[in-house]
């Protein structure tokens, strides 16, 4: 077909455009109002600028279709706007929600996140971390203070900012968490303060899950304290509700004494206990459950599930907050920030 053709199709004009006739942020200062400098600062920090100024900038930017260069910025600088964060699952809502506190806050200040999933795997994290700081990121965050023997080498030799979150403990700089061995404690406590004495802890995978093995390790001591044996039963399937269901099965069979179940999460609890209802069996006359972290399921089913309540949009909001603090070039007095937990007592207990 020729190019003449009448059926020939015209190429947009935003395909034609050639690489050199790109916006730059001049033109949108210009068509603005405000200056270059201006400009730049509405997109990369806005508190900096007047809410007029930001909001010109940005009906700019959408009207012409500017992008930044952010490889060419970080070059200049050696920082971008871009700061990694890798969680160890992005189906697990708990990660989810931490990243959401980080996201909100983060956005707020002009920066946007690298995100990477280890799916428990250390190995996995060092080749996404080895990624995330080849693109010149502003800071990173982690889901964790473990890290395999090269990730730690290549973050002790990294000069800019390192966030862990999800645990308490020292790390390699900054740490926003909660004590999970605690948690376990706390719930332990409660399980024996109801006047339960065979007790269960059912976890998966806690080589991987290792912070739900920390938490074994505070229910383990406390019925140690008390003189109570702590049998411990580890399924092979991270937590689903199906995995809870397979894991009371297993229980009933391996430990037809026990009177409590401290499940690792609120996933297998609240599997276990909706398979419980389904045999015919009375929570918490029959078996007691208890889980962790505070899911919405938790408490939408019935009787509402006992378990620990781990602030996770605030461990975000909160990691995000002092991770721009250090980009700010401001001291941070605290470099550990211990955000608690809360047992949340239900009717399975």
């Amino acid at each position: 077909m020729s190019k003449d053709s009448p059926n020939a199709a015209s190429p947009s004009p935003t395909r034609q455009r050639r690489s050199s006739d790109q916006v730059t942020l001049s033109q949108v200062a210009q068509a603005a109002g405000v200056s270059p400098i201006t400009a730049s600062r509405a997109l990369n920090s806005p508190d900096k600028v007047s809410d007029s100024a930001r909001l010109s900038v940005l009906q700019a930017v959408e009207k012409l279709g500017y992008v930044p260069n952010l490889v060419a910025g970080s070059l200049a600088s050696s920082r971008s706007r871009l700061i990694a964060v890798i969680v160890p699952s992005l189906i697990n809502s708990v990660f989810v929600e931490v990243i959401k506190g980080l996201q909100e806050t983060l956005e707020a200040q002009g920066y946007q996140i690298l995100l990477g999933n280890t799916d428990y795997d250390l190995d996995r994290e060092y080749q996404l971390v080895r990624t995330f700081l080849g693109w010149s990121c502003s800071a990173l965050v982690t889901a964790g203070l473990r890290h395999n023997k090269a990730c730690h080498t290549l973050l002790a030799n990294w000069d800019h900012p390192i966030m862990e979150v999800m645990e308490l403990g020292k790390g390699m700089d900054l740490n926003v968490g909660l004590d999970h061995v605690a948690a376990g404690r706390c719930m332990a406590g409660h399980l024996i303060d109801k006047g339960y004495r065979h007790i269960v802890y059912v976890g998966a995978r806690l080589s991987q899950d290792y912070r739900a093995s920390m938490r074994f390790d505070g229910h383990k001591a406390v019925l140690k304290e008390k003189g109570i044996d702590a049998p411990l039963l580890e399924l092979d399937t991270l937590g689903s509700l199906q995995a809870g269901a397979e894991g009371l099965a297993q229980v009933l069979s391996q430990y037809p004494h026990t009177q409590a179940i401290h499940f690792a999460n609120d996933d297998l609890a609240a599997g276990a206990l909706l398979a419980a209802q389904r045999q015919g069996l009375n929570v918490p006359g029959d078996i007691a459950i208890a889980g962790f972290n505070g899911l919405p399921l938790g408490q939408h089913v019935t009787p509402q599930l006992t378990t620990i309540l781990s602030p996770r949009e605030e461990m975000g909001r909160l990691a995000a907050k002092e991770l721009i603090r250090r980009l700010s070039g401001k001291n941070v007095y605290r470099r550990q920030h211990d955000v608690g937990f809360t047992l949340q007592a239900g009717g399975s207990t």
